[in-house]
């Protein structure tokens, strides 16, 4: 079969020959139809996510929409070294999720794995209410603005976007953010307006897909002086690591402040309830659909789209 395959993790994926998945037992043939070009892929694709095996050649793409034997459209995740950019793919039966009739390919494809890294975060790892106040730092790329939209379907009361594009911010505030804060603010100035929406506004939960120099001063912010004050329940999500892969933490942030911190991502979440949160994603966005963009480009151009920047819509790739 043709496949987007990685022999290298210092070049793009090659449109090449790939030999065809053979089922397991629990498995299903797919015959992929679209399949989402996401940070976690390039990641995996070029060794540094926490989830590669080191192991080459393999096809990359880590989820997508396709069809059963019986006609059946799902969305579904396969495994390793079998990808799902390629004509063919495996799932196990319990990790393919029935696409209602609403939703096309190309925006489950984009829409499911930028939406689960809210969904998820916020359902199975902060265990969010509604009522509660959110701030999104790097609410600006696909996966950010969709948090937004996410934070309010479920409920938020406030939602603050925190990110470096002024247009995206503005977009931002359109899809239903109520406050939003540039990260082109010097240190002090960013700590500060981060420090009155989180006290002001007694944020909740701040998802974070940026960690690095923004992590830091959010951090700052979460931090409080004083012996007489009463700290407050924050809930602090890491998702993504953009803008750095470590941070200093000090130890007075921990100490002065009701922050928790915790990780959303393949591992922090077992499968079973990944997926089912997945499901319930699929379903909101057919009752009403999120705003995403998308473009659609032949699995044949893998190659040459794959440093394409993804900021303005996500790619997907149709075999």
């Amino acid at each position: 079969m043709k496949a987007a395959v990685v022999s290298s993790f210092s070049a793009p994926p090659k449109y090449a020959d790939f030999a065809d998945p053979t089922p397991l037992e629990g498995e299903v043939p797919v015959r992929v139809t679209a399949a989402g070009l996401h940070p976690i892929v390039k990641a995996l694709a070029n060794g540094s996510h926490y989830g590669s095996t080191g192991k080459l050649p393999f096809v990359a793409g880590v989820d997508g929409v396709g069809r059963l034997e019986d006609g059946t459209r799902v969305y579904f995740g396969t495994r390793s070294p079998w990808g799902t950019m390629a004509e063919r793919a495996v799932a196990a039966r319990d990790r393919c999720i029935a696409i209602p009739d609403a939703l096309d390919d190309v925006t489950v494809a984009g829409m499911m794995n930028p939406g689960m890294s809210s969904w998820a975060a916020l359902a199975e790892r902060a265990q969010f209410r509604a009522g509660e106040a959110v701030l999104i730092l790097g609410a600006t790329g696909s996966a950010g603005l969709l948090a937004v939209q996410i934070a309010k379907r479920l409920g938020a009361r406030r939602v603050v976007a925190v990110g470096r594009n002024a247009a995206a911010l503005d977009e931002a505030k359109s899809l239903g953010a109520d406050a939003a804060i540039s990260l082109t603010f010097d240190r002090d100035a960013l700590v500060a307006a981060l420090r009155e929406e989180i006290a002001g506004s007694r944020i909740d939960v701040v998802l974070d897909y940026v960690w690095g120099p923004p992590a830091e001063a959010a951090l700052a912010a979460i931090a409080q002086k004083g012996l007489d004050h009463a700290a407050a329940r924050i809930r602090y999500i890491q998702i993504g690591s953009i803008a750095g892969p470590t941070i200093p933490l000090p130890a007075a942030t921990l100490r002065s402040s009701g922050l928790e911190i915790m990780g959303s991502g393949f591992g922090s979440v077992n499968m079973e309830r990944l997926f089912a949160a997945l499901a319930n994603l699929l379903k909101a966005a057919a009752a009403s659909p999120f705003r995403i963009k998308t473009t659609a480009a032949p699995l044949r151009e893998v190659e040459s789209l794959w440093n394409t920047p993804g900021d303005a819509a996500r790619i997907v790739f149709q075999p």
